[in-house]
């Protein structure tokens, strides 16, 4: 009964739009735009545009991936969101996806512009309202959440970058203040807090290091960004699993919040829920 009744919920926007994006909603079936795929899920018996969360996935994932961890989508879902997942360009020679943000990484594809295009899409075709979007990522998908916060901070609601940032060189400036929630692990060893090199490569004929950036400073940038008085957080929380700190004193309209946790390289238990209570309370 429930499933007519979110259909019949739907009629007012599937209406207006093409079946092959209908038949994209709430399946495993990506809906594509001009750059690339994503994939997207309603919460039930909803009517009327809804708010999201646009969850960027780590190397070597995909936006059905995203999907498939019902702990966090269920959480999402059940608290009035959408969930929007993109796709990452296939890695040649691997399976799995992932993301080209930096110029030390082979740059196939301007995503940015991607990210935006399905924002768009995702507003038009499936009824989501694109001024309370969250934009979340994991790892690389956090590093992507950083730099598209950093170059078009005006382009969605909030960020909220997981167990990923900026890398080396790191940006010595960002286009202007965000709302950005950093979550990382404090053991995490593939992105550690302080960062690491990966490997060499070639950028104009140089042989730089491809290296990770220090976490810390990647909230100095965010503090400068959003013009805060102090470098020392305003408030301090240990809630549960969870060590907060966040800066009040800064540029109307911005937040800045940094939660770490007794943990690895992973998507923290309870991190969905944390994230929008933050979210909702902007």
């Amino acid at each position: 009964m429930w499933k007519f009744r979110y259909l019949l919920s739907l009629i007012p926007f599937l209406a207006a739009i093409s079946p092959a994006s209908a038949m994209c909603l709430d399946n495993d079936a990506a809906c594509e735009v001009e750059l690339g795929t994503y994939h997207i899920q309603r919460p039930a018996d909803v009517e009327g545009p809804v708010p999201a969360v646009l969850f960027i996935h780590g190397y070597g994932g995909s936006g059905m991936g995203v999907m498939r961890n019902s702990g966090m989508i269920d959480a999402i879902l059940a608290r009035g969101y959408a969930v929007i997942s993109p796709d990452g360009m296939p890695m040649d020679g691997q399976n799995g996806r992932s993301w080209s943000f930096n110029p030390l990484f082979a740059m196939r594809r301007d995503e940015v512009s991607f990210i935006q295009s399905v924002r768009d899409d995702a507003g038009q075709n499936h009824g989501i309202d694109v001024d309370q979007i969250l934009m979340a990522g994991f790892s690389i998908g956090g590093s992507l959440t950083s730099y598209l916060a950093c170059s078009t901070p005006d382009a969605f609601a909030a960020y909220a970058p997981i167990s990923g940032g900026f890398w080396r060189p790191q940006p010595e400036e960002c286009a202007g203040p965000v709302r950005l929630f950093h979550t990382h692990g404090w053991t995490d060893g593939t992105v550690p807090l302080e960062g690491r090199v990966l490997r060499n490569a070639e950028l104009d004929g140089v042989s730089v290091e491809v290296a990770q950036g220090d976490i810390f400073r990647t909230m100095e940038i965010w503090r400068s960004t959003n013009n805060c008085t102090q470098y020392r957080a305003d408030d301090f929380a240990i809630e549960g699993y969870y060590w907060r700190r966040s800066w009040a004193r800064c540029e109307d309209g911005s937040a800045l919040e940094l939660a770490l946790f007794p943990g690895g390289h992973i998507i923290p238990q309870g991190w969905a829920k944390m994230a929008l209570d933050w979210f909702e309370a902007l």
